[in-house]
């Protein structure tokens, strides 16, 4: 069957950036049941922000078929949602007096090695992650969870943060990929337009 208008669309879950959203989500979740009050607006805006950050990853996939321009403005959505939320643990750290880690920091650097190596140590005990092996196994909140669950509220905002640079990474080279897709093929009119001549073609022969 010859290939149709719409292109094949969705696929979220291999995304890196949505692997690491989701990652940002769950913990931003146990942060803020921990650290920050329930009666504070923070909270819910922090939880939103995350959740944001994942949701519009989602949407924009899905919404690929029909809309290269909707794909990349929610993509963007996503990019912001995450960039709000990084100034809020920025603020959290400010407001008491916290430091805030250098990306090239060797904490920072320990946080992004945790994604790629296959054992770390954790208070002595040898704990195996086997992130991106397949598109079946790889990093996830577990990746995480021994030093955010257990770590000062200082440390684990540090933590947090260096996985929204990380998903922000992610999401800023995945929209330069789909906007220089978008210059060559164009949005889906004018995948219609190419059809609609090929099967015109083919009918005159």
């Amino acid at each position: 069957m010859p290939e149709g208008f719409i292109p094949p669309h969705g696929g979220y879950q291999n995304l890196l950036s949505y692997r690491k959203a989701e990652i940002v989500y769950d913990a931003t979740v146990y942060f803020c049941d921990r650290f920050i009050d329930r009666r504070s607006r923070t909270r819910d805006q922090m939880v939103q922000a995350a959740r944001s950050g994942k949701q519009n990853i989602v949407e924009g996939s899905m919404a690929s078929g029909t809309s290269k321009e909707m794909e990349i403005k929610l993509t963007n959505v996503a990019r912001a949602s995450l960039e709000e939320l990084l100034t809020d643990y920025r603020d959290f750290l400010r407001t008491r007096g916290a430091p805030l880690w250098d990306k090239e920091g060797k904490e920072a650097r320990y946080v992004r090695g945790l994604g790629r190596d296959k054992g770390n140590k954790i208070n002595g005990t040898d704990v195996t992650y086997e992130a991106h092996k397949s598109s079946t196994s790889h990093e996830s909140y577990e990746t995480y969870k021994p030093f955010i669950e257990s770590r000062p509220p200082e440390i684990v905002a540090n933590i947090i943060i260096c996985l929204i640079h990380q998903a922000n990474y992610l999401l800023d080279r995945q929209l330069k990929q789909l906007e220089a897709a978008f210059l060559v093929e164009g949005g889906l009119r004018e995948r219609m337009t190419r059809a609609r001549l090929d099967a015109l073609k083919k009918f005159s022969r």
